[in-house]
Parts: C-alpha cells; sequence; structure tokens
C-alpha cells in the first residue's frame, strides 16, 4: 500500500524529530512537501531531509491534490486559522497542541471537520507509548484495582532560560497549562476516562520576564496568561484527580504523575515521553516494584499519532488521537481557566470514547 502524504506546515523547534521520524519510523506516511513563513526553515529541511516539493505558502500546499493529510506544527496561537484554511480546502488535518488557543476556536474547527466529513486529530501521541500503554494495560487489568484519584504535577521556572524564541510561552495561547497541560491530561483521560467537572485556581506570580537565553537575552516579555494553575478534576467514572501546572517555581525533580487506586498505586511515566519508567505499589506490599514495558514505541516517537490517523484514513477507523479526544482535553483546560476567573466549579459538556489500546508489542 502507498504511503499517505504529509504535507507539512510550519517547520520551527520541533519539527526535527516528525520529519526524522516520519518515513523512517513510520513508513505508512511520507513528508511530500513543506512551507513556513520564513522560507529558510523550508528550504533546509527540503535540503536535508529529501522532501519532494516546497510550497510558496500554505495555501499552495492545501490546493495540491496529492496532498493527503495536513500536519500543522505552527505556533499554538496560529493553530486555529492553518487548520481552518486546510479543512475549507478539504483536507484532514493533524495539528500539535493544543487544537485551538480558544475553546470557541476548538468548537469551529470540530464542526467544521464534521461538516466536510474530514479526519481532525493532533497531539499529544506520547500516550500512545510504551509507558503510558502499559499503565493503561495495568489500570484495565485491575492491577491498582478501582481507581479513586489522581494527581499530575507540572512544575518548573518557565522558558526563558533555555528557549531561543520564549516570549509565545506568555501570551495568547500560551501558559503552562495550554502548553504541557494537554500531555498530562491525555494521558490521564486514556487512563481514567472522560472528566465531568472542573475547579480551578490560577494566577501571575510574575508580570514580566526577562529573557536570558540568546538570541533575545535581555528583552522583557509582559506575561499576559496565568503561569500558575492548578485544579481538581472529576471524572465520570468518580474518580477525583489534581493537575498542578507552572512556570513560576524553581524545581530540579522530574515530572510527576500517579494514579491511586483502592488497592494500590501506579507511578506513571512523564507524559512528555514515549517511554519512562513505571513503578507499581500493592496494597500490603511496602515498596514499589518496576514493572516491564509490554509494547513498542519507547523512544521518541513522535508522529506515531500522525501514522495512526493514516492508518485510520485507509482503513476508515477513528484514530485514537481524533479530535474527540483533543476537543475533550482542550475543554478541560479551558474550564480551569474559567473556573478560576469566575470562582466556580464548571461541568465539562464534551465526552469521548477511549480508543482501543495500540496493541504495538516490543
Amino acid at each position: 500500500m502507498q504511503p499517505i502524504n504529509i504535507g507539512f506546515v510550519g517547520v520551527g523547534a520541533i519539527s526535527g524529530i516528525y520529519l526524522a521520524n516520519i518515513g523512517r519510523r513510520f513508513p505508512n506516511i511520507r513528508v511530500l512537501g513543506v512551507c513556513d513563513l520564513i522560507r529558510e526553515r523550508a528550504e533546509r529541511a527540503v535540503k536535508k531531509y529529501r522532501i519532494p516539493k516546497l510550497y510558496e505558502d500554505m495555501h499552495a500546499l492545501f490546493a495540491d491534490p496529492e496532498i493527503d493529510i495536513v500536519l500543522n506544527i505552527t505556533r499554538p496561537y496560529e493553530h486555529f486559522a492553518v487548520t481552518k484554511a486546510a479543512l475549507e480546502a478539504g483536507k484532514p488535518v493533524y495539528s500539535e497542541k493544543p487544537l485551538a488557543a480558544t475553546l470557541e476556536e476548538g468548537t469551529i474547527l470540530r464542526e467544521l471537520a464534521a461538516e466536510k466529513g474530514l479526519l481532525l486529530g493532533g497531539a499529544p501521541d506520547t500516550f500512545l507509548g510504551s509507558g503510558i500503554q502499559t499503565c493503561r494495560a495495568l489500570i484495565d487489568e485491575g492491577a491498582v484495582g478501582r481507581p479513586v484519584s489522581a494527581a499530575a504535577f507540572l512544575i518548573c521556572r518557565g522558558h526563558e532560560s533555555w528557549h531561543p524564541d520564549p516570549e509565545f510561552y506568555y501570551k495568547h495561547g500560551g501558559g503552562p497549562m495550554l502548553d504541557m497541560g494537554p500531555y498530562y491530561l491525555t494521558a490521564l483521560v486514556n487512563l481514567l476516562g472522560p472528566v465531568r467537572a472542573v475547579s480551578g485556581m490560577a494566577g501571575v506570580s510574575f508580570p514580566q520576564r526577562t529573557i536570558t537565553s540568546k538570541p533575545h537575552a535581555g528583552e522583557i516579555v509582559d506575561v499576559e496568561v496565568p503561569t500558575y494553575v492548578t485544579g481538581l478534576l472529576q471524572f465520570e467514572s468518580g474518580a477525583i484527580g489534581t493537575i498542578f501546572t507552572t512556570f513560576d517555581v524553581w524545581y530540579t525533580d522530574s515530572a510527576r504523575l500517579e494514579v491511586y487506586g483502592a488497592e494500590g498505586t501506579l507511578k506513571i511515566p512523564d507524559p512528555n515521553g514515549f517511554g519512562g519508567e513505571v513503578l507499581l505499589l500493592k496494597a500490603g506490599q511496602g515498596r514499589y516494584k518496576k514493572q516491564p514495558l509490554r509494547f513498542a514505541y519507547r523512544g521518541n516517537s513522535r508522529a506515531l499519532g500522525l501514522s495512526d490517523m493514516a492508518a485510520a484514513l485507509q482503513s476508515g477507523e477513528r484514530p485514537r488521537a481524533d479530535v474527540a479526544l483533543t476537543y475533550h482535553v482542550l475543554e478541560i483546560m479551558s474550564a480551569l481557566h474559567t473556573s478560576a476567573k469566575e470562582a466556580r466549579q464548571v461541568e465539562i459538556q464534551s465526552t469521548f470514547e477511549r480508543g482501543a489500546p495500540l496493541n504495538a508489542k516490543k
């Protein structure tokens, strides 16, 4: 079967791992062409990865009848306009996270994709990796008994000391919840199911940030979004979760994600990766035991979700990282911000069905 042709929009910092993996790790997809507002980036990608086509702009890419799926790797606040234009041109879209910068934009995209009968989905796809797929299998098998709660923590001091262009993390579409929340929430809902309601609090600890990384060292950034967002999640199953995301705290330990059950506790690997260590504490044991990873995709497997969408496009099945999932996660994040702003619990209107386990044996 011929590979599905990918049209690549946006050749920024994260594009390299996609370009390296597509075709090499995932032979059912190939990059047919690229475009970027900074043409030199696209030219470098074409040369380095031997990509057949270089487009003048995204509209030329959308108009190419050979493109089967558009891959949107632009900045978060640009996701909506790029995805909307691609859908209007009749192309399925796989987008980097989040689906859009606001729930209103996400709703427009979801409805447009449904109206046109087009696949829409996106990152993160790390929940399809060996680590979280192993955790899902353990939970589904009853290793911790009935899940009663969960906790997710993303704690760091922001991006201005290391990222080459960190300003957008503090502008519309940025902040720790929209930036990193998708990894934690996508993992949680795939392990425990949909969320029914949330309560949140948020704030801005530092109204300005000084960039210390090159090439923008010394520039001052005005912070426009909450950089400290914490909340409670009421899952439809009855389990209660906690999520804490911040760019305001000095911290050295790794990310933390845990599921607590009636008969044990499961420590989940960092949801920003595909592999990692899985630790299980059974009732009465007194210590955690390392669990063997059962599935493939332990290393950086970006584009795994895109490959799964391509397979779904050919088979007519539903992709695992589809718009029902990405929209549900976007609504949870939006609701946490709304809850913090309005000091009330917010009911989640959307839901989704967990996709079948990936079943990619190691």
